[in-house]
């Protein structure tokens, strides 16, 4: 085969594989990137409309959302939320934090703290539903539901959105993730 022919179809395979991974990107937006993470007690998601927000408080007898995009009075996306969350019964918890930028180790340990006292089932969202929420995921599953370390990290991964390649920008969620398993003792 020749040079020219294997280095076409290497092209195509690659445009192909491109293709098929933005067209799953796309769907995890489309679809609001929600997923049960723990059936009865922990469910993630990207930044949900008023009404998928509403149908899935119902549906899965969400008690308390965790807004990691922080507060963000007179935006529109915010002030639905607030109104959804009140009318369901559910408690709102904001906690800012930025895909782009490590969380410092009392900053973890404060998300750590609020997934503990939060009463579940819980929520919890970014904009994307993949690295701020990616992040939480992990830290909820190690550290308040004693998921092994392998599977909480899971959740960090291209599967729900998150593209982590170093020295991108969201590979701040990894680092942070790694330097808090050094904190805690696990080995990384």
């Amino acid at each position: 085969m020749s040079m020219k022919r294997i280095l076409t179809r290497s092209g195509l395979a690659l445009l192909g594989l491109g293709s098929a991974l933005f067209g799953y990107l796309a769907v995890l937006q489309w679809t609001g990137n929600f997923h049960e993470v723990l059936p009865g007690r922990y469910y993630r998601s990207a930044q949900l409309s008023p009404d998928m927000l509403a149908a899935e408080i119902d549906r899965y007898h969400i008690k308390t959302i965790i807004n990691l995009r922080g507060a963000k009075p007179g935006a529109r996306w915010y002030e639905d939320e607030l109104a959804v969350a009140r009318a369901h019964g559910a408690t709102h918890v904001d906690f800012a934090m930025s895909a782009n930028k490590r969380l410092t180790p009392e900053e973890s340990y404060a998300l750590v703290a609020v997934l503990l006292q939060a009463q579940g089932p819980l929520l919890v969202h970014c904009k994307s539903g993949a690295d701020r929420t990616g992040l939480a995921s992990v830290m909820y599953l190690q550290q308040v539901a004693g998921v092994d370390e392998e599977t909480a990290e899971w959740q960090l991964t291209p599967l729900y959105g998150h593209v982590n390649i170093p020295f991108t920008g969201v590979y701040a969620m990894d680092d942070t993730w790694e330097a808090f398993e050094k904190l805690i003792g696990l080995p990384s």
